[in-house]
């Protein structure tokens, strides 16, 4: 080593030695590495704060049953039909031809192999075989357990609708009642029913 680069070392030292010795660096130091762990600390708060938005993306939406979803048709019809001038109180009851299905997202795996065989006469044989796999894509949930992707809800399908009113005997009413249950419900005439209550 030379004069000069041995120079250099101790001028480094010393200099790192000064800055141990001087108390008011060692509190600048001292303060800067407080900062610094609390940096690290709230940037720890944020990611976990981000990650617990990014999994409330991922939640399964809600799951509406069967007899949920027959109870708000029958409750926004009852509303709708007791609108109905001269309808008087009202009763609704709807049956369903199919239960509320679930599209699930999936990846499907495609594999062909074919395979030729020659015989001693030059006759060529071909055979080709395909295989299809598919896979449910599993979302990981909050508390850990592994669920199929929802994609789609596809509503339960209606099978007939049964009103029962005070004017379910006069022509009129019972027009207007089937007019505007078969539009709302999308159904033909046929699955709707009026009658006079009691």
């Amino acid at each position: 080593m030379s004069a000069r680069e041995t120079e250099k070392k101790k001028g480094g030292a010393s200099w790192l030695q000064q800055l141990a010795e001087n108390d008011t660096y060692r509190k600048i130091i001292l303060v800067l590495g407080f900062l610094g762990i609390a940096l690290i600390f709230l940037s720890g708060l944020f990611q976990n704060r981000d990650a617990k938005a990014t999994n409330a993306v991922v939640e399964e939406p809600q799951k509406t049953s069967a007899q949920e979803y027959t109870q708000q048709v029958e409750q926004s019809l009852t509303e709708l039909i007791g609108t109905i001038n001269g309808a008087g109180s009202v009763k609704v009851l709807v049956t369903l031809e199919r239960n509320t299905q679930y599209v699930y997202a999936t990846e499907e795996k495609q594999v062909t192999q074919s395979t030729q065989d020659q015989a001693a006469n030059a006759t060529i044989k071909n055979q080709a075989n395909d295989s299809r796999e598919t896979k449910y894509i599993l979302v990981k949930g909050s508390d850990g357990s592994q669920q199929a992707l929802a994609v789609t809800e596809v509503e339960p399908i209606v099978k007939g609708v049964v009103v029962v009113c005070e004017g379910g005997n006069q022509p009129a009413v019972q027009k207007d009642i089937i007019d505007a249950v078969t539009t709302a419900l999308n159904l033909s005439s046929a699955r709707v029913c009026v009658i006079k209550a009691k």
